[in-house]
C-alpha cells in the first residue's frame, strides 16, 4: 500500500492483478487506499471494435502530457478462454508512451472478479487514483453491457464511432445516446465522416433537452487531427459537472451502486453455497414439496439471521 501511494508502477501492477484474480487481501488493500482516492478525473472511452479507440487513447495521453498531467490508461478487454488474460493485451498503439514515467498503461481482464467489469473497474481505478495519477482513461470494447459499465465507472464518457457506423435506428436502440457525454467520429478523414456527424447531431436533437448538450467532435487520431478539440470539450464537461454539483453527486451514486452490487454478489455466493450444502432443501425443491418462492424466503431468513 505504501509503495502504491508513492506511485511505484510495479506495486500498482501487482495490485491490479489482485483485482483481476479476486485475490485474498484485496479487501484490506482497498480499505487502506480508499481514503487517498477521489482526486483523479476519469474518462471512459468506449465504442465498437475497429473504430480506433486505442489510437485515440494514445492521442489523449499525448494531449494530457502536453498539459503536464500524469495519466493512466486502463484497457479492459475480453478475457481469453485459454489463458484467462486480456485478449488485446499488447497495446501496440500505445507503446510510444511506454517509457514515459508520467504514463501507466495496463490491460486488464475481468476473469476472477465477481460481477465482471462493473466491479473490477472501480477498484482498479481507485488503485490508479491512489497512486497519484491526474487523469485515468478507461478503454473498453463496446459490446452492449460494457458501454453501460464504463459509463457507470467514470466521470466523462466518450463514445467513439467511425464513418459507416451503421443504421442510426439500431444505434439509438443500443442505448449509447443515453450514456455518451461526448461523441467522437474518429477516422474523420474517410468518406462519410460528415454524414456520420450530421446523423448523430440530428439524433441528439430529437431527444429531450438535457442539462448538458452532448457535443460531436470529429477526429483523425492517427494524424492527431481534432484531438485538442476533444480534450477541450471533455474538460468543458468536467467543469460543467463540477460547477453544477453533478460531479460529487455522480461519484456518490457510483459508490452506492458499487456497494449494492458487492452486497448482491456476496449474498449470491452465500446462497449458492447454502444450496450446495443443504441437499434437503434442494430435494424438497426438486420433488415439488416447496416452491421456489418459499425456498427463496427460507434462504432470505437465513441471510438475515447471519
Amino acid at each position: 500500500m505504501e509503495r502504491i501511494l508513492e506511485g511505484d508502477p510495479r506495486s500498482v501492477a501487482r495490485a491490479i492483478s489482485m483485482v483481476e484474480d479476486g485475490a485474498d487481501g484485496l479487501a484490506e488493500l482497498s480499505a487502506g487506499l480508499f481514503p487517498h482516492t477521489g482526486r483523479a478525473w476519469t474518462i471512459g472511452l468506449t465504442g465498437a471494435p475497429g473504430v480506433g479507440k486505442s489510437t485515440l487513447a494514445a492521442a489523449l495521453v499525448r494531449a494530457a502530457r502536453a498539459r503536464g498531467r500524469s495519466v493512466a490508461v486502463l484497457a479492459i478487454d475480453p478475457t481469453s478462454p485459454f489463458t484467462g488474460g486480456a485478449l488485446l493485451g499488447d497495446r501496440v498503439r500505445m507503446q510510444v508512451h511506454a517509457t514515459d514515467p508520467g504514463v501507466f498503461i495496463r490491460s486488464m481482464a475481468t476473469r476472477g472478479h465477481l460481477g465482471g467489469m462493473a466491479l473490477a473497474a472501480p477498484e482498479a481505478i481507485r488503485i490508479l487514483d491512489a497512486s497519484g495519477k491526474d487523469v485515468i482513461i478507461v478503454e473498453t470494447v463496446g459490446v452492449g453491457q460494457a458501454e453501460v459499465d464504463v459509463a457507470a465507472a467514470t466521470d466523462t464518457t466518450v463514445v467513439v464511432v467511425a464513418p459507416g457506423w451503421g443504421d442510426a435506428v439500431q444505434v439509438a436502440k443500443a442505448g449509447i445516446l443515453e450514456i455518451a457525454d461526448v461523441f467522437v467520429v474518429n477516422k474523420a478523414d474517410r468518406e462519410g465522416a460528415d454524414q456520420a456527424v450530421r446523423d448523430l447531431e440530428q439524433m441528439l436533437r430529437l431527444g429531450p433537452e438535457p442539462w448538458w448538450r452532448v457535443p460531436v467532435v470529429a477526429t483523425a487520431a492517427a494524424e492527431g487531427t481534432g484531438v485538442d478539440e476533444l480534450w477541450v470539450t471533455a474538460e468543458s464537461h468536467r467543469e460543467a459537472l463540477r460547477s453544477s454539483g453533478r460531479l460529487e453527486r455522480g461519484r456518490r451514486e457510483r459508490l452506492l451502486r458499487e456497494v449494492e452490487a458487492l452486497t448482491i454478489e456476496e449474498l449470491r455466493s452465500r446462497v449458492r453455497r447454502w444450496l450446495d450444502d443443504d441437499p434437503g432443501l434442494a430435494g424438497d425443491l426438486t420433488d415439488r414439496r416447496i416452491d421456489p418462492y418459499r425456498a427463496a424466503a427460507l434462504l432470505g431468513e437465513r441471510a438475515i439471521r447471519g
